[in-house]
């Protein structure tokens, strides 16, 4: 039963799944407490997912906690690669995540990303396009731009060949906000 990590919503409403996220948050705190080489990574709490359950935990404070856990356990991934390889390599290592993001960075706006399969749900491209743009700006002229922001980054939904398919804008994001993770 839920310990009451978090608050929780009306009972007419859904949230997250209360012992759900207890259990996975009691899990992480342990892996994290045990040091190097655990079998928790900062990807792991990105991919995490709990059911929806009427009563349950508010989702925007636990996706904020799951926010902050990330960014904990790459604080200190890097912090354990710095002490072994130098701050050369790990920057070295980011610069090599960041040009990966460089292929989609390059087309052009409305042809980033292919269209969703069948009768799939998209995105937006030119919210999409806005976000790439502002990466772009990040990694080639140094402005200002946070993994909070990138995280955050919300895209109206699209149907038909004009849209963005889901799965490969989420995985270009989530790669982003990693290599933003890493500099910050």
């Amino acid at each position: 039963m839920s310990d009451g990590m978090f608050r929780t919503v009306s009972g007419f409403r859904s949230g997250y799944d209360p012992d759900e996220v207890d259990e996975f948050f009691d899990h992480a705190r342990a892996m994290y407490e045990k040091g190097p080489g655990t079998a928790l990574s900062a990807k792991d709490v990105r991919r995490v997912g709990f059911e929806m359950v009427r009563g349950g935990y508010a989702t925007a404070a636990v996706d904020a906690a799951l926010d902050r856990l990330e960014s904990a356990f790459v604080a200190r991934a890097r912090a354990e690669y710095v002490q072994q390889h130098g701050q050369q390599a790990w920057m070295a290592q980011l610069g090599e995540q960041a040009r990966t993001l460089y292929g989609r960075l390059g087309r052009p706006d409305g042809d980033r990303f292919a269209p969703p399969q069948g009768r799939e749900q998209g995105y937006e491209p030119a919210d999409v396009d806005a976000l790439c743009h502002r990466l772009i700006a990040y990694f080639d002229k140094g402005a200002a731009l946070t993994s909070g922001e990138v995280r955050s980054a919300t895209f109206r939904r699209r149907k038909g060949s004009d849209a963005y398919g889901e799965p490969a804008v989420d995985a270009f994001v989530a790669r982003a906000v990693e290599v933003l993770l890493g500099v910050e």
